[in-house]
């Protein structure tokens, strides 16, 4: 994945997912290489997740989950983390994101 990964998008692991009440899924990020994006560039990101046996996918970002505290730049530069609600590239089909997935973006 990293040799397909542009020099601007950050790499991130997933270290948490679970199944959002209504639609999608929050996944819970830890900053792996590259730059930290801005807040406001992940809001209605489309980012592109990858198992750690290949299959990859392209999620889409709806909102930042308020669990791991409000979400800013500043933030995510000092902890490396951040939670998002998900959901498919297809609206309705949950994404299988899970742990020791990867995800690079915004792409």
């Amino acid at each position: 994945m990293s040799a397909q990964r542009q020099a601007n998008q950050a790499l991130f692991k997933v270290i948490d997912a679970m199944d959002a009440p209504h639609v999608g899924r929050v996944v819970r990020l830890r900053l792996q290489d590259g730059p930290a994006p801005r807040i406001r560039d992940l809001r209605g990101a489309r980012l592109l997740a990858q198992s750690p046996d290949g299959k990859t996918e392209k999620v889409q970002v709806l909102a930042f989950s308020a669990t791991g505290g409000r979400p800013s730049d500043a933030r995510l530069k000092r902890t490396g983390r951040v939670d998002l609600l998900v959901d498919g590239d297809q609206r309705g089909e949950r994404p299988r994101v899970a742990t020791r997935w990867t995800v690079t973006g915004p792409v």
